[in-house]
């Protein structure tokens, strides 16, 4: 047997981060790993219904941000609160794409991943 478990960003400030996943996402700190030598922290956030988490992997020397290349992959998050969600991201001007015709949307984090908002059938 095999399932999934985790999915990685590397984000250049955790804090800021970590306030916008749990802003826009209601995503919150499962567990933490710190190197031993200082040299990064990785920081797993749980939607506190599955086991599925999101790592963020904070390098603590790091000042320049990531290249993300063509953004041909995104994180997708499926949602029986669409109309809620959509609402607060608009508020919040983090959504970067929609489309209306697939009834999806897409917000933005602040190192530039994309995160697909889908409504439950």
């Amino acid at each position: 047997m095999i399932q999934f478990n985790h999915f990685n960003f590397n984000v250049l400030a955790l804090d800021r981060s970590l306030e916008f996943y749990d802003k826009a996402l209601g995503l919150t700190p499962a567990r933490e790993k710190n190197a031993s030598d200082g040299s990064f922290k990785l920081v797993y956030l749980t939607d506190g219904r599955t086991d599925f988490t999101l790592e963020l992997t904070y390098l603590t020397d790091r000042t320049n941000p990531y290249n993300l290349g063509e953004m041909e992959y995104h994180l997708a998050f499926v949602t029986d609160e669409y109309d809620n969600f959509y609402k607060k991201h608009k508020e919040m001007d983090i959504i970067c794409f929609e489309n209306p015709s697939m009834g999806i949307y897409f917000i933005q984090d602040p190192d530039g991943y994309w995160i697909e908002i889908v409504p439950a059938k």
